[in-house]
């Protein structure tokens, strides 16, 4: 898993039909990576949508978040509408969990994503890095202390 201080692996992700997210767009921002391992399954659920009712503490702090998953682009769009969530899901899903890999947080045994967080500053550097147990909503203390801790600097 990649660690505080090292250069964020730049991507270009489907986002929805047609829309497509570049990481390197954002610098200049604060962003949060929520990796997480699929649509749909309860935790996953439980932690897209608690990310989605703090969405306005993260702008707060000039910060995007952008949740990640192998999942498809049209089964993101999906579970979106389902969920009402107002930031993009991201489809790491061809070639198959090539960023979550990037940033050393791919399960190979599973073939999904491991629940993973990362905060990356506005030069595009990781500031912070989690990972969390597979069955645990992490929630969003971490991502607020380092983006707080951002604003210190």
């Amino acid at each position: 898993m990649l660690e505080k201080g090292t250069i964020a692996p730049d991507f270009e992700l489907n986002a929805r039909p047609g829309e497509k997210i570049k990481l390197k767009d954002f610098k200049g921002k604060n962003v949060i990576l929520a990796f997480y391992p699929a649509d749909w399954s309860p935790v996953c659920s439980d932690q897209m949508a608690l990310y989605n009712e703090v969405l306005r503490y993260f702008t707060r702090h000039d910060a995007e978040i952008f949740g990640l998953s192998v999942d498809s682009m049209w089964c993101h769009a999906a579970f979106a509408e389902n969920r009402n969530l107002h930031f993009p899901l991201l489809a790491d899903f061809e070639p198959k969990g090539a960023v979550a890999k990037a940033y050393g947080v791919y399960d190979e045994k599973t073939g999904t994503s491991e629940r993973a967080l990362f905060v990356i500053d506005k030069e595009g550097k990781i500031a912070w890095s989690y990972l969390s147990p597979i069955a645990v909503n992490p929630g969003a203390d971490g991502i607020l202390a380092a983006l707080e801790a951002l604003e210190q600097q």
